[in-house]
């Protein structure tokens, strides 16, 4: 092999950040496939308090600049005095778009989660919302040469409705920690009935919708609980929310638990929820099927990838707390329709294996890049 590419990847958040997430987790896969291939890898992002300025993560130079307001003033800077310049520049564009190509003669390659549209109006204030949605416009000219990678044909989707040729865009679905995530049969379901909701806790994504079914879920199925397992800026409306409701008893707010428990969690539990009106994927589902657990979730994009509806799981209208009640209901009460669909969703979270996922991703982001095999 030819002497390695200098990568820059730039992301807000690095795997050490106290909210990384699945975007970052799917981000270290693919550098640290670069990482394999001999390729000098630094990781760009936020600053964050207790973060050194410089760290190092499994052989990637971990460069923190900024906070999280000012992270995206402070990216034309490092790139103008990074040495050696980058030889491919790799943007997840994860929160708002950077525009390294505007900053960089290098080679720039972008990875999409997913896109925030009109979501962004359910999360962040109006001025800010705007914002977003008049940043996210610029992209298809910004980046009107790069290869894209989307992980989910929703995304893709997306992309071409904002004018970005489908030809540039290659999706690869996300992997899955099967050493982590997978079904023991020494583990029981819970013996109350048990829905549960794992994920961050922001009003987009949509845990007071599962609330407001939940009465009904409760009526017809006496005893049902719903869980949710997670932090965030919207637990204490969800917590006031649960006490004007009358949920006191039926909700329980675990918060943020470490992967064991969350494994258990995911194994006892007789149904995930995931009702998010915009998913760059939806990795919680996979990891609920290998788990061996139905998933009921939102008809919107992302989940729509990656739910089979009526195999692994049911979808539902987004926003339709009948509809959701309904389908949680019958999940509950149908021992064998849980079965079938857990089942299901076994084999199907097979399918997805981090090692494919990361050497599809690097090949499709340094595609064209000299020595970038």
């Amino acid at each position: 092999m030819s002497a390695g590419l200098n990568v820059l990847a730039v992301n807000f958040r690095d795997p050490a950040h106290p909210e990384a997430g699945g975007a970052e987790l799917h981000l270290e896969h693919i550098l640290l496939e670069a990482v394999r291939r001999g390729h000098r890898v630094t990781w760009l992002a936020a600053g964050f308090p207790g973060g050194a300025p410089e760290a190092e993560h499994r052989g990637i130079r971990i460069v923190r600049r900024g906070t999280w307001w000012s992270f995206s003033a402070a990216v034309p800077g490092v790139l103008r005095r990074m040495r050696p310049a980058p030889d491919v520049v790799i943007e997840d564009i994860n929160k708002i778009p950077c525009f390294t190509s505007w900053w960089t003669g290098a080679k720039v390659s972008v990875i999409v989660p997913h896109l925030f549209g009109a979501t962004a109006f359910r999360e962040a204030p109006l001025p800010m919302a705007l914002a977003v949605v008049a940043l996210e416009a610029l992209i298809p000219s910004a980046y009107r040469r790069s290869r894209f990678v989307a992980i989910s044909e929703s995304t893709r989707d997306d992309l071409a409705r904002r004018g970005i040729p489908p030809a540039r865009v290659t999706v690869v679905h996300c992997g899955l920690d099967h050493a982590s995530y997978r079904f023991d049969p020494a583990v029981k379901k819970a013996a109350r009935p048990t829905v549960l909701y794992i994920g961050r806790v922001r009003r987009y994504k949509g845990v007071d919708w599962v609330m407001r079914a939940l009465p009904g879920v409760v009526a017809r199925v006496p005893g049902t609980r719903l869980v949710v397992v997670g932090d965030g800026p919207h637990l204490p409306e969800l917590r006031r929310a649960a006490e004007r409701m009358g949920l006191s008893q039926a909700v329980e707010f675990a918060g943020f638990l470490p992967l064991a428990e969350k494994v258990r969690m995911l194994r006892e539990a007789w149904v995930l929820v995931q009702p998010s009106p915009k998913e760059g994927w939806g990795l919680t589902v996979v990891e609920a099927g290998a788990c061996g657990t139905a998933v009921v979730a939102a008809d919107s994009p992302g989940l729509r990838d990656s739910v089979r509806d009526g195999e692994t799981g049911l979808l539902v209208p987004w926003g339709d707390d009948a509809r959701l009640a309904g389908a949680l209901v019958r999940v509950l009460a149908d021992e064998a329709l849980r079965t079938r669909l857990a089942t299901a969703g076994l084999a199907w979270a097979q399918r997805f294996q981090w090692p494919e996922c990361a050497r599809r991703s690097l090949d499709t982001l340094l595609d064209g890049v000299g020595g970038g095999s």
